[in-house]
C-alpha cells in the first residue's frame, strides 16, 4: 500500500482517543433525504475545535453512542428493577446507576450465544435450558438474530438473579465507525458523517440502530457526542493529485467520496475523478446533489454517473453504469487511475468487484483467469481500495 505523507497525521498528539473520547459539538444535523423517500439519511457537522484531532480523507470518525431511553425504561419496568441501584461496570469495582449504565455503558440491542448460555444459569425456564443444549446449535443462532436483552429478560423469566448479576453478562458499548465525509482543507476544525438512520420490525417489536437512530432523532443541535479519529491506512486519496480516481459509493457509501472530492478541490491537481452514485429515486434520494452538480460545473468532478434503480421498471444499480462505461473505466485504468469502493459488503461491494473483472477481461481481451490477476495486480499496486461494511 502507499503510505500518504500528511503533515497533519504527524500532528495528532491530541490526549484525545477511542479511550478518551472527545466531546464534539453537533453544528449541523440535517435530513438529506427528500419528502417522500422511504430512507432518512443524516447530514451531521461536528465541531473539533481545541480537540487538537485531526484526519486525512479515508479515515473514520468512532462515535460512542447511547441507548435509547425507551428501550432503557422498558427493561426497568419488565424486571422492576430501582433506576439508581448502583451496578459495576468493569473489573475495577467502579459503579454506576443502573438506568446510567444500561444507557451509556453497556451494550442492550444485541445478543450473543455466550450471555444467553450464562443467562440459563439464571433461570429454572425450561425453553432457555433446551436453547442453550449443544445439539441446538442453529435453533441458538436463530434465536439470537434480530432480539435483544428485552427479549431475553421477557421470554424466559422468572430470574433468580438481580441487577448486578444480569448487568455482568453484558459487553461494553462498542463504538460506531463512520467514514468521514469532509476533508480538513475545506473544513478546518469541522467533520462531517453521512449516516443512513435503520429502523426495522422485528420479533413484534419496531428496533432501531443504536447510533444512527439516536442521530436522526435525538441529537439536536448544540448537543455533544463524544468522538476519536480511526486512522483508514487502507483506504486514502493517491500521494500524487495528478492521479485519476474513480469512485463507486451508492447511498452512503458517498460520505468518503465527499471528503475526497472537497479535498481534490482545495488541492487542484491535474488529476481527474469520476463517481458513480446509486439510490432509490433521483427526486428524493440523490444525497449532495447540488453540492456534486456544483463540483462537476466548476471541474472538480471530471465525470458523475448516477443509477436510480426504483426509477426505471428495470432495477439499474452502480454496476451497470460501470458495464454502459467498460471501455472508459478501462482506459483510465490503463493509464494509472485508482479505483475505490465504499459501501455494503454482501451485495453491492461484490457486484463492483464482479462488473469490473467483466469490463477488463471484455475490454483488455483476457480470458477470466487474466482479468482477476490483473485486478489482482491493480490491488498489490495499491490502486484498487474498498471500504466496505
Amino acid at each position: 500500500m502507499l503510505k500518504t505523507t500528511n503533515p497533519e497525521r504527524s500532528k495528532n498528539t491530541t490526549a484525545y482517543s477511542r479511550t478518551n473520547p472527545f466531546r464534539a459539538t453537533v453544528l449541523k444535523n440535517i435530513n438529506l433525504n427528500g419528502t417522500g423517500s422511504n430512507k432518512e439519511t443524516r447530514h451531521l457537522e461536528l465541531s473539533l475545535k481545541d480537540s487538537g484531532l485531526s484526519y486525512i480523507p479515508g479515515d473514520a470518525l468512532g462515535v460512542v453512542p447511547e441507548n435509547n431511553p425507551e428501550l432503557v425504561e422498558a427493561i426497568l419496568e419488565e424486571m422492576n428493577w430501582d433506576a439508581q441501584t448502583p451496578v459495576s461496570i468493569n473489573k475495577q469495582g467502579e459503579t454506576l446507576p443502573l438506568k446510567e449504565a444500561l444507557t451509556n455503558h453497556f451494550e442492550i440491542t444485541l445478543l450473543n450465544k455466550k450471555i444467553v448460555k450464562q443467562a440459563a444459569e439464571l433461570t429454572d425456564h425450561t425453553e432457555i435450558k433446551k436453547l442453550v443444549a449443544d445439539d441446538n446449535a442453529e435453533q441458538l443462532k436463530e434465536y439470537i438474530y434480530g432480539r435483544d436483552l428485552l427479549d431475553l429478560l421477557r421470554d424466559f423469566g422468572p430470574w433468580n438473579a438481580g441487577a448486578e448479576e444480569i448487568v455482568s453478562l453484558l459487553r461494553k458499548m462498542p463504538p460506531r465507525l463512520y467514514s468521514i465525509a469532509s476533508s480538513m482543507a475545506a473544513h478546518p476544525d469541522e467533520v462531517h458523517l453521512t449516516i443512513g438512520a435503520v429502523r426495522y420490525h422485528a420479533h413484534g417489536r419496531d428496533r432501531d440502530g443504536v447510533a444512527s437512530v439516536q442521530v436522526a432523532e435525538r441529537l439536536k443541535v448544540g448537543n455533544t457526542i463524544p468522538v476519536f479519529i480511526q486512522p483508514n491506512k487502507h483506504f486514502h486519496l493517491p500521494e500524487s493529485t495528478d492521479a485519476d480516481i474513480i469512485m463507486v459509493g451508492p447511498g452512503t457509501g458517498i460520505a468518503p467520496f465527499r471528503s475526497f472530492i472537497e479535498e481534490r478541490a482545495v488541492n487542484q491537481g491535474a488529476g481527474r475523478t469520476w463517481l458513480f452514485f446509486g439510490d432509490q429515486h433521483a427526486a428524493t434520494d440523490f444525497l449532495y446533489q447540488d453540492e456534486l452538480e456544483k463540483y462537476q460545473e466548476d471541474g472538480v468532478l471530471t465525470k458523475l454517473d448516477t443509477a436510480f434503480s426504483r426509477d426505471t421498471d428495470q432495477k439499474v444499480y452502480v454496476q451497470h453504469k460501470m458495464a454502459e462505461n467498460s471501455k472508459e473505466i478501462f482506459e483510465w485504468l490503463s493509464n494509472g487511475a485508482y479505483f475505490y469502493v465504499c459501501g455494503d459488503k454482501e451485495r453491492m461491494a461484490k457486484d463492483v468487484h464482479n462488473a469490473l473483472i467483466d469490463l477488463i477481461e471484455k475490454e483488455g481481451k483476457m480470458s477470466r483467469e487474466e482479468a482477476e490477476a490483473h485486478l489482482n495486480d491493480l490491488k498489490k499496486q495499491g490502486r484498487y481500495l474498498r471500504d466496505v461494511y
